[in-house]
């Protein structure tokens, strides 16, 4: 004789678990707005630039305090006003909230590295983003290398 199955679905603490589930996946889930050091974007752009200079990091912060260089003044006053990319090879300005959607290209030795500046980028310096050295590329061993791979079969 066949033995009838029951079908038991689980516990009643596993069904509310389930259908605890079941309703966070409907909720489709929300962008968190971007604040820094608690601030959003609209409250950071209201701002005065010396409250600015005050909330960020402290190298960028000792920066703006001790003054920009003529270089470093001009370069800046470029990329606040502009609207289209600006080319530059100084890459110790740090980036204000007045820089977000501003596109740039910074000189990283060899060529100039395009990229639109964020609002995570905030208190950083441009030269952050513009690496000086690439990552060495290897190929196998082989043609000449030491005595001790002399007898690897080549790919």
């Amino acid at each position: 004789m066949a033995r009838a199955k029951s079908v038991r679905k689980g516990s009643a603490k596993a069904s509310r678990r389930r259908a605890r589930k079941k309703a966070s996946a409907i909720q489709a889930r929300r962008k968190k707005e971007f604040t820094y050091r608690g601030f959003t974007m609209e409250e950071l752009g209201e701002m005065a630039f010396d409250d600015v200079v005050g909330i960020l990091p402290a190298r960028a912060r000792r920066t703006f305090t001790r003054g920009l260089n003529q270089e470093q003044q001009t370069c800046f006053d470029k990329i606040k006003t502009s609207e289209d990319l600006v080319r530059t090879h100084r890459r110790d300005v740090p980036v204000v909230p007045s820089f977000v959607g501003k596109s740039v290209a910074v000189y990283d030795g060899r060529d100039f590295k395009e990229f639109e500046i964020k609002p995570e980028m905030i208190g950083h310096f441009l030269g952050e983003f513009a690496p000086t050295r690439g990552i060495p590329q290897h190929s196998g061993p082989g043609v000449g290398a030491t005595r001790s791979s002399k007898f690897m079969p080549l790919k």
